[in-house]
């Protein structure tokens, strides 16, 4: 086993199933001297499960400073542990600087990878994810919702959002609004028994939650791609050269893969494109 050297980790715990903890990090949490986690009630329960007692610091974006603080004098000689309630710390929650405080007093910091609803929500999600953008937790106030809506729409990449049940119907209502034609896949309950993921348009994950089809109850993932963006690009010269190009060393079905990987263009789109300039 290779030894825990004293320095900064930031774990990842599970987001649901408690099995889902990496080997890793149980090691870095029982030689651990000190856990920094979001919640200890929360903490606790996993550590529990695993026979893992430890001195515990909450840890919250109002008062990082007061945390950094409480633990700097064991900053040089200790193995310390970065934990959130579930997932990666730091992603849209806290941590961001502790972490930075740690870089700055060039003190080891090192990441110990594991479970992340924005990746499994991807996985699952039946949306093209080679690129994604992850926009965080969709704000309360309705103008700040407009805002982040109004930044998405013109992105070609799939979009993945945290939000809570009861402002799900109102952001999916706005995006549809925006377009019906968005495809949609709304996680609830990752991996956990109860596990479920409504995939579809978005006016229609609208329907399911009006017909009390989809529970709103809880914390939500959602992936959202915008399929006018997609269908809106058009062939440009260079992407025709390319394709004129491609076809001298490559099948038609290798050349629409190539090209939609590049461009992001529609499959269809792009074999209809190539057959024309075959057959020129």
């Amino acid at each position: 086993m290779v030894e825990t050297k004293n320095g900064l980790y930031i774990i990842s715990t599970p987001i649901g199933n408690l099995e889902d903890i990496t080997l890793r990090a149980l090691s870095v949490l029982k030689n651990a001297n000190i856990i920094v986690c979001e919640n200890p009630k929360h903490s606790i329960k996993l550590l529990n499960k695993f026979g893992i007692k430890k001195k515990l610091f909450s840890l919250h974006d109002y008062d990082e400073t007061n945390t950094i603080k409480k633990i700097e004098k064991h900053s040089n000689n200790s193995i310390i542990a970065l934990i959130s309630d579930a997932g990666s710390p730091l992603i849209s929650d806290p941590g961001f600087k502790l972490v930075k405080h740690f870089i700055n007093k060039k003190i080891y910091v090192t990441s110990v990878p594991g479970p992340s609803s924005v990746i499994a929500s991807l996985q699952l999600s039946g949306l093209e994810n080679n690129n994604f953008l992850f926009y965080g937790f969709v704000p309360k106030k309705s103008n700040l919702i407009q805002t982040l809506i109004e930044k998405f729409i013109t992105s070609e990449q799939t979009g993945v959002f945290f939000i809570s049940g009861d402002r799900l119907l109102n952001f999916l209502e706005k995006l549809s609004n925006v377009s019906k034609n968005m495809d949609i896949a709304v996680c609830k309950e990752l991996t956990k028994l109860n596990e479920n993921v409504f995939r579809g348009k978005v006016d229609k994950i609208v329907e399911k939650i009006n017909n009390n089809e989809l529970n709103t109850r809880g914390e939500f993932t959602i992936a959202v791609r915008n399929i006018d963006v997609l269908e809106k690009k058009v062939f440009n010269l260079d992407t025709e050269k390319q394709i004129k190009k491609l076809l001298e060393k490559f099948s038609l079905t290798e050349v629409v893969k190539i090209v939609h990987k590049l461009t992001n263009i529609s499959k269809n789109k792009i074999y209809a494109e190539a057959l024309r300039i075959k057959n020129d």
